[in-house]
């Protein structure tokens, strides 16, 4: 049997810009073929069994060709896999979904599209520029500025020049010159204010405000991806910035918590306008033998870590034993976080020690105990 395909846009870079059928269908998919232009967290994303091809294509340097990439969807759709083609913003916007879905379809092998956020409007909303603006843009107008090697742009200058609006350009740094000088000479006004935008949304986050008749010198170390953008509404940048303004704009960070662990951290760094990967490098697994004999004939159950809360239910679940198997017992744990943890499964610490370490518990125990009872200490083999 056929698998199927998903074209999935994986927006401009902001992991918080990826749709919830974006990520629910890359927590799912057998395979993920991903470009260049793809964010490293939405990257992160993806399950670390999920297996991953690599089909990335920047200015001359491609991975695969589009007709290489086109039989590899193919091919692992023809093989049963659910498949999930990766790519930045939207895949039917200046992207390469449509060929990829007509060979699909040419085939029948069942596809969908999953529409993604397309950094011609994201990346000027993070740069505060309003595509439209009731007083200044009633349209806008989007168009790819890419070029091969050696041919010019090909653009109807005295069209574009007397539309009005808003311009957006993409893929089209490299030939941002000969852009702007086209349209100043179908007419348009040098002052007109004009924008450069450097990978919007991200940490890298860059931009130049200025005008059509200045942007190329202003302009000159930007390097892509960027867009362009040629209207009145870039002069509302200034007023409008927000982006920059987030205390931890221009910084990333790596989250290498488990990644159970790691959720809360990367959504308050985020909040707060961090770039986060989360790129876990710590697994927490049962040890080979773990068991809980001595459990039924012990009076106390110490916890010394969430993930230890963690994994002790998950073995409670493979024994197919549920709470009311520890009825009987009082409950200890190490800090206030594992002892949160331990409510999330519907049980109350009886004992938190006042400080958050293994001496502390040690003794807070020892003024709870009784001659004989017993303690079963679920915890790392190498905890102190």
């Amino acid at each position: 049997m056929s698998g199927k395909v998903y074209l999935v846009g994986g927006g401009p870079g902001d992991a918080g810009l990826l749709t919830c059928k974006g990520k629910w269908l890359l927590d799912r998919a057998d395979v993920v073929v991903y470009d260049a232009l793809v964010g490293d967290a939405v990257l992160a994303m993806i399950p670390p069994e999920t297996r991953r091809i690599n089909v990335g294509k920047r200015s001359g340097n491609h991975t695969c060709s589009q007709n290489e990439i086109n039989h590899i969807l193919l091919d692992e759709a023809l093989q049963g896999n659910t498949v999930v083609r990766l790519q930045g913003g939207d895949p039917f916007l200046f992207g390469r979904g449509g060929e990829e879905a007509a060979l699909l379809s040419e085939h029948g092998v069942a596809f969908e599209v999953v529409p993604g956020v397309t950094s011609a409007l994201s990346a000027p909303a993070y740069a505060g520029i309003p595509v439209t603006h009731r007083d200044l843009s009633a349209s806008v107008h989007i168009y790819t500025a890419h070029r091969k090697a050696g041919t010019a742009l090909g653009l109807d200058y005295p069209t574009l020049a007397r539309l009005g609006g808003t311009l957006v350009f993409l893929m089209g740094i490299s030939a941002l010159p000969e852009l702007c000088r086209g349209l100043l000479d179908a007419g348009m006004d040098g002052d007109t204010p004009a924008a450069v935008v450097h990978r919007g949304t991200t940490a890298a986050q860059d931009k130049v405000i200025s005008t059509l008749a200045r942007l190329p010198e202003d302009a000159r170390e930007m390097t892509a991806p960027s867009i362009i953008l040629v209207g009145p509404v870039c002069a509302l940048s200034e007023t409008l910035s927000w982006a920059e303004r987030r205390p931890l704009f221009g910084l990333r960070f790596l989250v290498t918590r488990p990644r159970r662990r790691g959720s809360q951290l990367t959504e308050r760094l985020r909040a707060l306008g961090g770039e986060v990967v989360e790129l876990p490098a710590i697994s927490t697994d049962l040890l080979p033998g773990a068991n809980l004999d001595a459990l039924w004939e012990s009076q106390w159950l110490v916890f010394t870590s969430p993930s230890g809360v963690e994994l002790f239910f998950d073995l409670l679940r493979t024994r197919s034993l549920d709470v009311r198997r520890l009825a009987h017992l009082k409950i200890a744990a190490l800090g206030q976080g594992t002892a949160d943890r331990l409510a999330g499964f519907g049980l109350l610490a009886d004992l938190v020690p006042p400080t958050y370490d293994a001496d502390s518990l040690g003794l807070a125990l020892a003024g709870q105990l009784q001659t004989g009872d017993r303690v079963f200490l679920a915890r790392a083999r190498e905890g102190s």
